[in-house]
């Protein structure tokens, strides 16, 4: 299988720190090989010149990164919303993969794995935490991974 994973990077990160876990990203591309025969890994994240150090990390590990330019807010706050990204970039490789993996919890993806689901392009719909998701993926509860029992394969370690 020729299997692509594109994923939320902003939804996976916070919603494993809120869970009391970081998220051990090489670890988590071996896992995606592993598991989902996942030949392209697709992170999508917001561009800081300052996190250039994570960047090259993500980019050993396998990754493939989609940048999106960030906005200061008014209260500090960096925003940059990947979701248009994600979704285009998906449809600009649907051709190039056997199916597809999506990693979020955010409802804004519905369109995106129910034609994907419908195409029978849909791997797994892996959400970072089963207690906080939109409820709108509950649509594809046969096709969701909660990653909340994932913390002794996936943390990282110092």
């Amino acid at each position: 299988m020729n299997n692509f994973a594109f994923i939320d990077s902003q939804n996976l990160n916070l919603s494993i720190l809120n869970q009391g876990w970081k998220l051990d990203f090489k670890r988590f591309r071996i896992y995606l090989k592993d598991k989902f025969n996942v030949t392209n890994a697709f992170l999508f994240i917001g561009y800081d010149p300052t996190n250039s150090n994570l960047y090259t990390s993500l980019q050993t590990y396998g990754y493939i990164i989609v940048f999106k330019p960030t906005l200061t807010l008014p209260n500090g706050k960096t925003k940059g919303n990947i979701d248009a990204e994600l979704v285009l970039h998906t449809m600009i490789e649907y051709d190039n993969f056997d199916k597809a993996v999506i990693v979020t919890g955010d409802g804004d993806f519905y369109c995106l794995v129910e034609y994907l689901k419908k195409h029978n392009k849909l791997v797994r719909l892996l959400i970072p935490d089963r207690n906080k998701y939109s409820s709108l993926l509950r649509k594809f509860n046969p096709d969701i991974l909660f990653m909340n029992g994932l913390k002794s394969k996936l943390e990282f370690i110092k």
